[in-house]
């Protein structure tokens, strides 16, 4: 949800809109500042829907986000009433346990954690 960090791992600028993910929930992962999107019925999640990611951004993306996540095709529902189809990446059921029960904050992230996320996560060493 950061352009900084999404036109750095994707290895060039995107263009996003806000968008709204029904069904799926953020949770915080133990000890780290990122978060894990789970399947949760009544839950939904807002954040970027990056428009024309080209081949290249996907190989940098399925590296970055490593063995934790698997990409999946979801509705996202943009402005406007609409439905798209758009990838996003999920917790596989394997890593389940690394969750917190709570919710991920953004604003949290954005004071506290996203300058130690960009020099911690191992997923920038995979790019």
């Amino acid at each position: 949800m950061c352009d900084d960090i999404m036109q750095e791992v994707a290895g060039c600028a995107l263009t996003g809109e806000p968008g709204t993910l029904r069904g799926f929930c953020r949770r915080g992962v133990k000890g780290e500042h990122y978060p894990a999107l789970i399947p949760e019925a009544d839950s939904c999640v807002d954040g970027i829907l990056y428009l024309d990611v080209p081949q290249a951004a996907w190989e940098r993306l399925d590296r970055f986000e490593g063995e934790m996540y698997f990409r999946r095709r979801v509705p996202i529902e943009p402005g406007g009433g609409k439905t798209v189809a758009a990838q996003t990446y999920i917790v596989k059921p394997g890593f389940m346990d690394l969750l917190k029960a709570t919710e991920w904050d953004f604003s949290e992230f954005l004071r506290s954690g996203k300058a130690r996320f960009q020099k911690r996560y191992k997923g920038y060493g995979a790019l």
